[in-house]
């Protein structure tokens, strides 16, 4: 079926009079990406303008760690010291008694432990439905991203986890994972295949069951939230309709029904989060799956910087205006540094990525934790090998469990 057109009622949407504007949004120091340049990435820094403080003389904006140039500078020099430490593979059947089978994810490794299954979120840096890099911390950040946001949305949705022995793990109930990714958008922007603007500026605008309108720009806010789901063929992401979805029996139509009003409702609830933080939740994806007991539950990820994109809100409407793009802390300038410097959809070989890329990808992921938790990112005082922690952890917690 062609994407242009939908057998579904579309949901229609009108085209809004100007962009978003966050009006209750504080102020933030600008924060400037440097001109990305085919030997150059856009390394977030500082500039000289001023930010409102507090009566302590503190920053009062959420963005603090960015505006703390000693924390940057503690946590590049822990980054660049662990360029060689980072967790790119796991093999816990052959090192933890009890676990079965593996399944091997762009970014999680998943075990069988019989009544349990355990989840290790690997350092590994996946775009373009391929492996780019290893990134200090990722898993970590990732993994605790998730637990924070899982323990925030219990009153919109149950979820699978049952424990977190390790900051790369995560052991959660056993549950019939439904064949769909619930996308999430609240605005026209992307640069892969099936992001919304790629599709839009083919001219497409029935999408996914949503009637998108005529005249809209890159990065500009949609009238509404929409869900655009995509399902798996071969080693890529397809996108479907709700009637595909139910059609081709991936779903009955209760379990989207309450699958979609869930991840609709997580999303807003996340803009509503991050916009007090300073930051605008552009899109993301949602899993869900079904427990012994028919339960749906939200499973995987939620709202880490690999499912999600993130803008700082405070230059989005001056940026916007001005043809420019968004200030983002999340993994977006990867995608664009790999599409500057290869076609990372048919080459072979795909360059390597340069360290400062590399550490500098490591730093935005904590920024993101920080700024979204306000809490500091724990880093781990030894360097003793992460999968042998890992072991350790997770050995001791099964037979906890047992």
């Amino acid at each position: 079926m062609a994407l242009s057109q939908c057998p579904n009622p579309p949901k229609n949407l009108k085209a809004r009079p100007k962009p978003f504007l966050p009006t209750n949004s504080p102020s933030y120091r600008t924060i400037i990406p440097q001109t990305l340049t085919p030997k150059k990435f856009p390394s977030m820094v500082i500039s000289a303008s001023s930010s409102p403080s507090t009566a302590s003389g503190q920053p009062s904006h959420p963005l603090d760690v960015q505006t703390n140039t000693e924390r940057k500078k503690e946590l590049m020099n822990a980054i660049k010291a662990s360029l060689s430490n980072c967790l790119s593979e796991t093999h816990l059947h052959l090192t933890v008694p009890g676990l079965q089978s593996k399944t091997r994810g762009k970014v999680r490794d998943i075990y069988d432990g019989g009544d349990y299954l355990v989840l290790v979120t690997t350092d590994r840096q996946s775009a373009f439905d391929r492996v780019l890099a290893s990134i200090p911390f990722k898993g970590q950040v990732l993994n605790e991203t998730s637990l924070w946001w899982f323990s925030k949305t219990q009153h919109i949705i149950s979820n699978a986890v049952v424990s977190s022995p390790d900051r790369n793990v995560t052991i959660a109930k056993k549950c019939s994972v439904f064949p769909v990714e619930f996308v999430v958008r609240g605005y026209v922007t992307g640069s892969t295949d099936t992001s919304l603007w790629t599709v839009y500026k083919k001219g497409i605008r029935n999408y996914c069951g949503n009637v998108l309108p005529d005249g809209m720009v890159k990065n500009q806010k949609l009238p509404a939230n929409i869900l655009t789901p995509t399902t798996k063929a071969a080693d890529h992401d397809v996108p479907v309709t709700p009637e595909e979805i139910i059609q081709r029996g991936l779903m009955t139509q209760a379990d989207y029904d309450e699958a979609s009003k869930a991840a609709l409702s997580l999303f807003e609830y996340g803009q509503r989060i991050a916009l007090e933080h300073g930051l605008i939740l552009v899109d993301t994806k949602y899993e869900f799956g079904k427990g012994s007991d028919g339960t749906v539950l939200l499973i995987d990820e939620v709202h880490t910087p690999d499912s999600s994109r993130y803008w700082v809100a405070h230059s989005y409407e001056e940026r916007f205006q001005k043809g420019l793009e968004p200030e983002n802390i999340d993994k977006e300038f990867l995608r664009l540094w790999f599409k500057d410097h290869c076609n990372p959809y048919e080459d072979e070989v795909l360059p390597a990525a340069p360290d400062e890329l590399v550490s500098e990808l490591a730093w935005r992921y904590i920024l993101l934790y920080e700024t979204i938790t306000k809490s500091k990112l724990e880093i781990p005082l030894t360097k003793e090998p992460i999968h042998e922690r890992i072991s350790r952890n997770v050995s001791q917690s099964l037979s906890s469990l047992t």
